[in-house]
């Protein structure tokens, strides 16, 4: 453990609230459907890890990002290609259908690990909307500025060491360039469009981007949907975008009818203007990340998905055993061959995981160790309106007609002592935390892309769902803080 760590549980009672404070301003906030917002908790007790580390899991998660989206094209070109479509909405499935062939480019992807014994585990891969780059940077900017100015840092030397320490609204902005780029024969484009539903949950975040995407020389907005119109160009209120951050789940469009936006996303590579990402929903679908995981034993998965060796053994060291969650023969977590993998995993709970094959937020996610806790109670009952066994649960899960679900073997990790900032006080809490880096597909290179990190009294980690952000520093940046609080 950095030293340095001392250091702030002795001092964080003096700079938290104003931590909390100043990162809840800038936007880490959740924003509820009425518009008011509720500030998203950060942690006085950063994660530290050498730049070289957070430099190797983006590049781990390219590679992971990359192939996933390889297997998503080879299941979709196929005789199974319902194993992903069938976790669809309807507008998904079309837009899936209509635009998978010619979609080789994410921008953007996020691959989330629970870190075990100091290895990252892989547990999905994220290509919708895959975000907090903007949460990112509001906690670790706002924690190295505050802690700064605690231990007196030379503030004209502040600029350096937030540079020093990455940027993901950066390399975000980059990565759209490029993208951009890479349709328009080179072009750069003159205005970018951030796409989101108006009081999206993470709007603030998305306004913390739009205001760095101009400060990097942008002509950018947040704009939405019902917004959206033009014959031959994206336009809103009479100005025309050339580039368009999608965030906004394609699912959304069916609760909210906008045909513009639909036409718009069914179209790729996009003609009236380039957007990215383009629909993705097949490559984050669960069943996707279990086929990867599925290829490390059966090489003609592998050899049909085109997956580099390179690739496939990012995921023999990072993925753990997962599978499409169905009755029938398979190779078990041990590479025993089982009759049926679901009789397997009903009777070992403590060491596997159910996963809705398509859901976000962790609310289709169930924890065979936690069996017989209240918030096991609470989930199954909250799915299927009664109390389910672990066996019943399996069975059920198994048979599901809604895209079915992916079994996962539990990534064994334990709570960490962290400090969390209010804006009147900072209390000791025990959080379960996750790493998340950040990924390009099909660009000429990868952007200086970071990660994040979040934390959550639950197993099952989500923002929205109440967690924390702890922010990510590098060694360097510790020790520099470090250095100025000894001169003191």
């Amino acid at each position: 453990m950095h030293e340095l760590m001392d250091v702030l549980r002795r001092q964080a009672h003096y700079f938290g609230p104003e931590l909390a404070k100043t990162a809840y301003q800038r936007g880490l906030a959740v924003t509820k459907q009425d518009g008011s917002t509720q500030p998203i908790p950060i942690t006085a007790t950063p994660v530290i890890l050498d730049a070289e580390e957070i430099k190797r899991r983006s590049l781990l998660s390219a590679k992971l990002a990359s192939a996933t989206m390889k297997m998503a094209r080879a299941i979709l070109g196929g005789p199974d290609a319902e194993l992903l479509l069938g976790a669809l909405s309807p507008l998904e499935r079309s837009l899936a259908q209509g635009t998978w062939e010619a979609s080789r480019k994410l921008a953007t992807t996020r691959v989330d690990y629970f870190v075990s014994g100091g290895r990252p585990w892989a547990l999905e891969v994220n290509a919708t909307i895959p975000a907090m780059q903007g949460y990112s940077d509001i906690a670790a900017r706002t924690f190295i500025e505050v802690v700064a100015r605690h231990v007196r840092y030379p503030e004209k030397a502040l600029a350096s060491l937030l540079t020093l320490n990455g940027n993901n609204a950066l390399a975000l902005y980059r990565a759209l360039l490029d993208g951009y780029a890479a349709e328009r024969n080179g072009q750069m484009p003159d205005t970018v469009a951030l796409l989101c539903r108006k009081n999206d949950a993470q709007i603030t975040e998305l306004r913390w981007l739009c205001e760095r995407f101009r400060e990097f020389g942008a002509d950018a907005d947040v704009v939405h949907p019902e917004d959206v119109s033009g014959d031959d160009a994206f336009t809103v209120n009479g100005k025309k975008y050339d580039l368009v951050y999608r965030h906004l789940f394609v699912r959304r469009l069916e609760q909210n009818p906008a045909p513009w936006v639909e036409d718009f996303l069914s179209v790729v590579p996009g003609k009236k203007a380039v957007f990215l990402n383009p629909p993705a929903s097949q490559v984050e679908v669960k069943a996707t990340f279990a086929l990867l995981s599925q290829a490390v034993t059966d090489a003609a998965l592998a050899e049909r998905a085109g997956l580099s060796p390179e690739e496939l053994e990012a995921v023999r060291e990072s993925v753990p055993w997962t599978r499409p969650f169905r009755h029938g023969p398979g190779v078990d977590p041990d590479g025993a061959q089982v009759d049926d993998i679901v009789a397997r995993v009903a009777r070992e709970p403590a060491r596997f995981v159910l996963k809705r094959s398509w859901d976000y937020g962790g609310k289709a996610v169930f924890l065979g160790r936690s069996v017989g806790t209240v918030p096991y109670e609470e989930r199954v009952k909250g799915a299927y309106g009664e109390s389910k066994t672990w066996e019943q649960l399996c069975e059920r899960a198994a048979t599901d007609a809604q895209g079915g679900f992916v079994v996962q073997e539990v990534v064994d990790t334990q709570p960490e002592e962290h400090l969390l900032c209010g804006t009147n006080q900072v209390l000791p809490t025990s959080f379960f935390v996750d790493y998340s880096a950040y990924a390009s597909v099909g660009l000429a290179k990868q952007p200086a892309w970071g990660g994040v990190c979040r934390g959550s009294m639950s197993e099952i980690v989500n923002i929205v769902g109440g967690g924390g952000v702890l922010p990510l520093i590098t060694t360097e940046v510790a020790s520099k803080l470090l250095l100025a609080w000894k001169a003191l």
